[in-house]
């Protein structure tokens, strides 16, 4: 008791700050793994430490001695496992204003890009299924498509979603203003509420907007209508001006999703 009560009696603003500071980089770092494979790796790099533990405690010296090895070289081990999420999280930091909001016109050339794009398909009746990626990682969706890494151009988006492509069927999923890959698979949502007149890329939208903070911007093959999807929620678009309207509100909030005039469809 005593020990306790003095470790709290040297505790000062420094050491408040320091553990924020932690804290806001874990959780940072979980928030860009949530939803992909590298929660697994951790999970597994987790159950390592644990055996280490054991291997001390009940004196395994075998286990011990590799498992010592191991984590010696764990920093290198984590760099190689992680690249995808550290190269993530420096470009998140990159483009956070010195009070950490995002910088408004790190989305206005894509935006207008996938409003174009949307625009032709539209008229044509050709559908479409695009993902916006935000804090919450998606690459596990991502590698189930072919990657591009490629500039965001409407060209690039309209001939994707073409007939002729063997890409048209699955998702495309944009992040850090770049098209990561194209043709992905996404969940479906397993809400029995749904309407029965939205199809599987309707049902993809709202299933990865249930498991994920993506907006997902839907084309219908049947109506030619646009809508946006985010947090289990359709917004239909009535114009061209209107879904640049929504993905701006939404891109560029921080805070609870954009209501429209008419309010979102809850399903």
């Amino acid at each position: 008791m005593e020990t306790f009560i003095s470790l709290f009696g040297n505790f000062n603003l420094i050491d408040m700050l320091d553990i924020v500071i932690v804290a806001m980089i874990l959780y940072r770092f979980f928030a860009i793994i949530q939803g992909t494979r590298s929660v697994q790796v951790l999970m597994g790099l987790l159950a390592i430490a644990t055996m280490y533990w054991f291997s001390l405690s009940f004196e395994l010296y075998s286990l011990n001695w590799i498992l010592k090895n191991f984590l010696d070289y764990f920093f290198i081990i984590a760099v190689i496992l992680f690249q995808e999420q550290i190269r993530t999280a420096l470009a998140m930091f990159g483009q956070m204003s010195l009070f950490g909001k995002k910088k408004l016109q790190a989305y206005d050339s894509q935006i207008e890009e996938v409003v174009l794009a949307c625009s032709a398909l539209s008229r044509e009746r050709t559908g479409a299924l695009i993902v916006f990626e935000r804090n919450h990682g998606l690459l596990n969706y991502s590698s189930t498509g072919t990657k591009l890494d490629c500039s965001i151009h409407s060209d690039i988006i309209y001939t994707l979603f073409q007939n002729n492509s063997p890409m048209h069927d699955g998702a495309l999923i944009l992040y850090n203003n770049r098209i990561q890959a194209a043709g992905c698979f996404l969940p479906l949502s397993k809400n029995i509420e749904l309407d029965r007149h939205y199809g599987t890329r309707h049902r993809a939208a709202l299933g990865i907007s249930e498991v994920s903070d993506a907006i997902v911007v839907i084309v219908s093959e049947e109506r030619g209508k646009i809508s946006i999807c985010l947090n289990g929620k359709f917004y239909e678009c009535e114009d061209e001006k209107d879904l640049r309207r929504q993905l701006r509100n939404n891109l560029y909030s921080t805070n609870s999703p954009y209501r429209t005039r008419k309010e979102g469809a809850s399903v």
